[in-house]
């Protein structure tokens, strides 16, 4: 089935609407004709740099809004992003144009609703085939339409420590067998409640809860997806546990932006920010972020964060959509996002043929990823504790983050390697496959063999 979580709501203003200047208002204009799910009596208002308080106080009021959230501090031209809230029974989308029509306003956009692109079919497995790892030739088992992984392993790639990526989803069960090991560690931060390393989060040991705004990465079963993601990307390998992720020893670093299948666009942006941030402020070789999740409209505030991060030389991994849908005609936000950092995901299953469930486009999902009956990690509760278990689950989810365990393999044995060299080795090394032909923009699927 599939798990909603609303995540990354954004501002939008219209082309062709008197006094609106959002720059991709037409991809707005699409969302919103479209009925993309955005959340109830909230906006994302991007102010102009000479917007001064009394100015956004003003600007504010025209719609009976209130700030309740600063998610960004002003920067040059670029001023201060709200998250407002607006009185009971007021029109989002009207709102929206009466702000965006203001002289100190760059944007207004609602808080668009993103989900989780998982499909659950087996609940747990103990014993089974992890055919995604596996390729043409590797060790032990092969399957022509694996990722191609367990080559890699083979001739000695299974990551390196000092390779990180940040995991924006639900929380990552620390706990986990499989987990723990690979689970980033703050080394300017003790628990003493005192933000020793001047981030603005105090006490982020292993990252940051954005939700309920504590160090607390993982609460409950409703930190399954996060968990389920983390395992295909960097479970721990060769130790007779579990299963093995595609990088045994990344360093994955949480940023939850979601819990239950909920979170929204302000979440997302800060999380996204948090993630770019630690990348400049621990000097480390953060290559890729998940994001694999997805729906609403187009964001500008969201867009503008991708584009922080990929001035940090840092890829954002996208799912496609489990929607059976063409992104070419309907765009499915983040992995529309016609960024050079961003890669979208398509899902494959292990016969070489495009997932049933699995959006697809020729020209704006680029390659495709094993996705159907993937073993994965998962939290499970016995006895009201939380114990490290296993789920098969289905879905793009899981399919892009085999492509993040993808670029964090290749800047393993790349290490200068930029963000558009990983992705272009990923793309180039993609196998032709004649079930994606005129579905993918590459027309193949991800082999991660030879890196």
């Amino acid at each position: 089935m599939n798990r909603g979580l609303s995540a990354v709501a954004v501002a939008v203003s219209l082309l062709g609407c008197v006094g609106l200047a959002h720059a991709n208002a037409d991809l707005v204009e699409a969302s919103l004709s479209a009925h993309a799910k955005y959340v109830p009596g909230e906006l994302l208002v991007q102010f102009h740099g000479t917007a001064a308080l009394a100015a956004r106080q003003s600007a504010l009021a025209l719609v009976g809004g209130r700030s309740v959230e600063r998610l960004r501090a002003a920067n040059g031209s670029m001023g201060e992003l709200h998250r407002i809230r607006l009185p009971e029974g007021s029109s989002v989308a009207a709102a929206m144009r009466l702000l965006s029509a203001n002289g100190f306003v760059k944007f207004a956009e609602p808080n668009w609703v993103y989900t989780a692109q998982s499909v659950a079919t087996d609940p747990y497995y103990v014993n089974g085939s992890q055919w995604g790892m596996y390729g043409a030739t590797s060790p032990l088992f092969t399957n022509a339409y694996g990722s191609g992984a367990a080559m890699a392993w083979d001739r000695g790639n299974t990551c390196l420590k000092k390779i990180h990526v940040g995991i924006m989803d639900e929380g990552i069960m620390l706990t986990h067998n499989d987990l723990l090991k690979n689970v980033w560690t703050n080394p300017d931060e003790v628990v003493n409640g005192i933000d020793e390393d001047g981030s603005g989060y105090v006490d982020d040991i292993n990252g940051w809860d954005f939700v309920n705004k504590d160090n607390t990465v993982f609460d409950d079963v409703t930190d399954e997806h996060g968990t389920q993601v983390a395992g295909i990307i960097g479970a721990r390998g060769g130790d007779d546990k579990g299963i093995a992720g595609v990088c045994w020893g990344v360093n994955m670093i949480p940023a939850k932006m979601m819990t239950n299948g909920t979170g929204n666009a302000g979440l997302a942006v800060k999380a996204m920010d948090y993630l770019t941030n630690l990348k400049y402020s621990k000097n480390i070789k953060l290559v890729a972020i998940s994001a694999a999740w997805g729906g609403g409209g187009f964001s500008q505030a969201f867009s503008d964060a991708i584009g922080r991060a990929g001035a940090a030389n840092i890829l954002v991994v996208a799912a496609a959509g489990n929607s059976s849908k063409s992104n070419d005609t309907a765009p499915f936000y983040p992995a529309s996002y016609a960024l050079d950092n961003v890669i979208s995901v398509a899902a494959l299953t292990e016969y070489g043929t495009l997932a049933s469930y699995s959006n697809y486009g020729a020209t704006t999902v680029h390659l495709a990823a094993p996705g159907t009956a993937i073993e994965t990690t998962n939290p499970v509760i016995k006895k009201g504790v939380y114990k490290s278990g296993y789920a098969s689950l289905s879905g793009t989810s899981f399919a892009s983050a085999f492509v993040v365990g993808a670029a964090a393999m290749y800047a393993s044995s790349h290490q200068s390697a930029t963000a558009p060299e990983i992705k272009a080795a990923i793309l180039n090394s993609a196998v032709p496959t004649s079930s994606l032909t005129g579905k993918v923009l590459t027309g193949a699927r991800l082999d991660m063999s030879t890196f």
